[in-house]
């Protein structure tokens, strides 16, 4: 029996926990690349934690970059405390296959990824001690493809 629990965006199941690595509905299957902003004014401050862990300088961050930081961070609190994770993957990458000519249209959707501006907060946590969290935040922001700043 699988329980969804949307609310934090994490699926539970009896013998394990993953977070979703899509979403399950889009309304384009494809989406143009755009032009990412530099800094963002509302997810810039802290809302669920204590100590949060803020971007600050805008990029992509893939699905298993975030899941690569989101692992160290757990395993560097000691699965204590709380850990909210404040983006989500919902903006489709697609790549065309090796040796194929240009053109022939867009190529299919292979991984995702998340659009981060500069100033967003990626991850909270509550429920530990400062050094802890400032510890478990400089292991898993270095599995991420951007700079980023420890903020209380």
């Amino acid at each position: 029996m699988v329980l969804l629990d949307l609310k934090y965006g994490f699926v539970n199941n009896n013998l394990y926990n993953y977070m979703l690595t899509q979403p399950k509905k889009t309304k384009y299957k494809k989406i143009r690349k755009g032009v990412l902003k530099k800094l963002e004014y509302k997810m810039n401050s802290l809302n669920f934690g204590t100590v949060g862990l803020k971007a600050i300088e805008s990029g992509i961050i893939l699905l298993n970059q975030l899941e690569a930081a989101r692992q160290a961070i757990n395993r560097k609190l000691n699965r204590k405390g709380k850990i909210w994770i404040r983006i989500y993957p919902n903006y489709p990458i697609t790549r065309k296959p090796v040796e194929v000519r240009m053109g022939k249209g867009k190529g299919q959707v292979s991984y995702w990824g998340a659009k981060i501006s500069g100033g967003t907060i990626l991850f909270e946590i509550c429920g530990i001690s400062k050094d802890k969290a400032i510890y478990a935040f400089n292991s898993g922001s270095s599995k991420l493809p951007i700079k980023t700043k420890i903020i209380f």
